[in-house]
């Protein structure tokens, strides 16, 4: 590749050099994500996966895909893209663990306006760490060099994961039953959902995303910029010695969209909404937007960004290991009877 140059191409706006500095920049991180299914290196058509089987009679692969949305904005206004591609990885891995599956590897797409390598390499760590966290191996991914689809200094990011599960081990929503306990694990803050809601409630702006917010304890910038937590190496623990239930992770939609998504037709879900502590950012979101109850509880995680289900009798387990992986877990509610109904109480 060395001798790759298009002197036209690059008049047009485009620069296949700097797509190599790039690759250059980010190799380290990347390699430092390499589990032992990883059987290729950066640069090939496709990323090679040796599929360990082990003692699954029935192995289920699982995928999910997913973006950082508009939260990208604020990192645009902030000059800061070391933190938004774990959100990426996040958004895909805590969807896939909601079937008891175990993310195997994971795929990046970086579409933008000019590749800058030192940016992209700073993108791509982030998708790293978050690989890291989530015991994943990041496998390729694709940078996209796109003058005038994009405006200056803008960027979009996706990506995908595969994961695997023992059909046998699949989390099966008909074991839910009345009288069973929903355990909340809670959230680094706003995640990567609801930002335009955010981005229109403070008007954000670099100024206002430097200035220090009392209440927060940091800028407002920094609050909103926290990186999605991943919920992957503590839930599989879980999943290890509890029989769990059902697993929802909450996104767009805040409660009333997810919960329901993992329950069974016979049963609905009553949440309590002072069980747990709630982050000062979305008091301070809702007392700035003057926005319902109901519509906080709709669109954003509200302190709460995985819920669990499980026999009441493996409650206090299941607490126990949750606090020794290091999460900060409540119970936040039981099944009732119902249709699939969630009500906030």
């Amino acid at each position: 590749m060395e001798k790759s140059f298009s002197e036209s191409y690059k008049e047009a706006g485009v620069d296949v050099t700097a797509g190599y500095k790039a690759v250059e920049l980010m190799k380290k991180s990347v390699q430092e994500t390499y589990t032992k299914g990883v059987i290729s290196d950066l640069g090939g058509f496709g990323g090679l996966f040796k599929l360990d089987m082990g003692k699954m009679k029935e192995p289920i692969l699982v995928s999910g895909t997913d973006g950082v949305g508009t939260k990208l904005k604020l990192a645009f206004l902030l000059n800061k893209h070391d933190t938004i591609g774990q959100d990426c990885v996040a958004m895909c891995v805590n969807d896939i663990v909601c079937c008891g599956a175990k993310p195997l590897f994971f795929l990046d797409y970086i579409s933008l306006w000019k590749n800058i390598p030192e940016m992209v390499a700073n993108i791509v760590k982030g998708v790293a760490d978050g690989c890291k966290k989530a015991g994943c191996a990041l496998v390729g991914g694709e940078t996209a060099e796109m003058p005038g689809l994009y405006s200056d200094n803008e960027y979009d990011l996706a990506g995908f994961s595969v994961g695997v599960v023992d059909k046998a081990k699949m989390i099966n929503p008909d074991n839910i039953q009345e009288g069973d306990v929903v355990i909340g694990l809670t959230s680094s803050g706003v995640h990567s959902n609801g930002f335009s809601l955010v981005r229109k409630i403070f008007d954000v702006n670099e100024e206002n995303l430097r200035e220090y917010r009392e209440e927060l304890g940091m800028t407002l910038g920094e609050a909103l910029l926290t990186p999605t937590k991943i919920y992957v190496q503590p839930v599989l623990k879980l999943i290890s010695e509890v029989t769990v239930k059902g697993i929802s992770h909450i996104t767009g939609g805040g409660y009333y969209e997810n919960m329901p998504r993992m329950l069974n037709e016979n049963v609905s879900l009553e949440i309590y909404k002072d069980t747990y502590p709630v982050p000062e950012i979305f008091k301070l979101i809702q007392k700035e937007g003057n926005i319902p109850e109901r519509d906080m509880y709709n669109t954003f995680n509200m302190g709460i960004g995985m819920a669990i289900i499980v026999s009441e009798s493996d409650k206090e387990k299941a607490l126990t290991i949750l606090e020794q992986q290091g999460e900060k877990a409540y119970v936040i509610g039981k099944v009732a009877k119902g249709n699939r109904e969630i009500n906030i109480i």
